[in-house]
Order: C-alpha cells, then structure tokens, then sequence
C-alpha cells in the first residue's frame, strides 16, 4: 500500500511540474503569450529545476570524468580550476559537448579563460578577472601574517554588487525620515546592513568603505535636515555625528567596522 502511495504522489508531481512548464507567460499588459521550451525568467520554479538538471548534466559528469579537477556550481554559473591553459581548453570543449548532448550550450560571452595572476604567476593574459556570486576575484595586494606585503589573486565585493547596495541605500531616503530618531534608523536599518556585512565582509571588509560612503552621507544629511543648528552646516553636522559614534560604536553595524564620521571638536 505504500508503495503505490508513492508511485500515487510521484505522478502527481510530475504532472504537476509539466503543467508549469507548460503554463503561459502573462505580460505587464495582461496578454499570456504561450511557451513550448524553457522556464519563466525569474520564476520560483527555474533555479531548483536548474539545479537538479545541471546535478545531472554536469556535476556527476564532472566527478566521473575529471575527478582530480576541482569545480564550484550555484545555479547555473560554474568555476572549475585548471592548472594550465592547455587542460582548461580541452575543458571547455568537452564541457560544451557534454551540455550539447543535454540540449545546453555554454554562454559565449560569459564563459572565459581567466589567468589568476599572483606573486607566483607573474605573466599577463586576455582575462585576469571574473565575478562569481556577486564578488570579483583578481589580483590583489595583501598582507601575511608576518606583516610582509605580497600580490595574491583573492575576492572582494564587485561593481554589480556595490551599485545594487548604493541603489537600495538611494530608496531608503534617508535624509527624508526627519520623524524618526538616530536609534529608530539605526533598529530599521541595522538588518540589512549586517547583511551585507557579514556576506560581503568575508574577504576583503576594507573593500565595503566606499560602499558605505553613501550611507555616511545619507545620516549627515539626515542630521542636516532635522536639526535647525546643523542646517547648512556639512562639517558640523559630520563632526555632531562622529561625537555619537565615539559614544555609541556599536549604534550601526557599519560603525562597528570602524567607519565612523569624524569627530571634530
């Protein structure tokens, strides 16, 4: 009996996922236009429907055809590491047989050769960069833990990333919530900013300064804007800020991180 539940249920999940592959798409002007390949761009469905085809199509293929050559997936953006160019071209090729023979084609603008230039690898290439997962890995200098400085090929948050947070920063409007108190910004806003923190900190913190820059701003004028002393004053109204900051440090997560305003006497 319970396994002709099961088979019961598989069918109905089957059907059920048919049916929304084959379900219209509706436009903003309300008209369905009808599909006969693919998934809606965008729909909840897509990335688990990617994940579980691309499990088969290319991370079981990849760890019995190339079990020594490591590779890192999420959704459909794939990072595999090559020793030489040599083997990462002969890679490729066979990476677009494989999807080829799944009825998938690698993007051609998006799928690239990058050298990971560091202080061992000193030469020059086409491609010396890339962005995975909203961080840019290229060469960059660092420091070890014997305070010597030293070129290493590491992540740091990327340009997409930053205009996305400085976009949703602009949509806060800071400066507009004179009703609200410093503490009361500081509990709506907290959240997200400690988001971003701890995901994008994670290589590379000194890399957010510039993406927080915005918001500093945003706060000084938000004082600006609620108290009648402050009011055309931009260096007061910074110095007024930085004064709260050596008090309360910990007010916003980014203030935690020592991006404090300045303060003056």
């Amino acid at each position: 009996m319970k396994a002709v539940r099961k088979h019961t249920d598989s069918r109905w999940i089957l059907l059920y996922v048919e049916r929304w592959l084959k379900a219209p798409t509706q436009q903003p002007d309300g008209t369905l236009v009808q599909r006969d390949k693919g998934t809606p761009q965008g729909g909840v469905g897509s990335p688990l429907l990617a994940n579980l085809f691309l499990h088969y199509a290319l991370d079981d293929w990849m760890r019995r055809r190339y079990p020594k050559i490591p590779f890192e997936r999420y959704a459909d953006d794939m990072i595999v590491h090559c020793k030489t160019e040599v083997e990462a071209k002969e890679l490729r090729m066979a990476t677009e047989e494989r999807l080829g023979q799944c009825k998938l084609e690698l993007h051609s603008e998006k799928t690239k050769i990058v050298y990971c230039k560091d202080d061992k690898r000193r030469g020059s290439y086409a491609d010396e960069k890339f962005d995975f997962l909203g961080f840019t890995f290229r060469s960059r200098r660092a420091k070890s833990r014997w305070g010597k400085y030293f070129i290493s090929f590491s992540p740091a948050i990327g340009n997409e990333a930053t205009k996305s947070i400085q976009r949703v920063v602009r949509i806060w409007k800071l400066h507009r919530r004179s009703d609200k108190t410093l503490t009361d910004l500081a509990r709506m806003y907290n959240p997200t900013i400690r988001g971003w923190i701890n995901y994008y900190g994670s290589y590379y913190k000194s890399a957010l300064y510039r993406v927080f820059y915005q918001l500093s701003r945003s706060l000084v004028r938000w004082a600006m804007r609620k108290y009648k002393k402050l009011r055309c004053h931009t260096q007061r109204a910074v110095y007024w800020l930085g004064r709260i900051a050596l008090r309360e440090p910990n007010l916003f997560a980014h203030w935690q991180m020592g991006m404090r305003p300045t303060a003056g006497q």
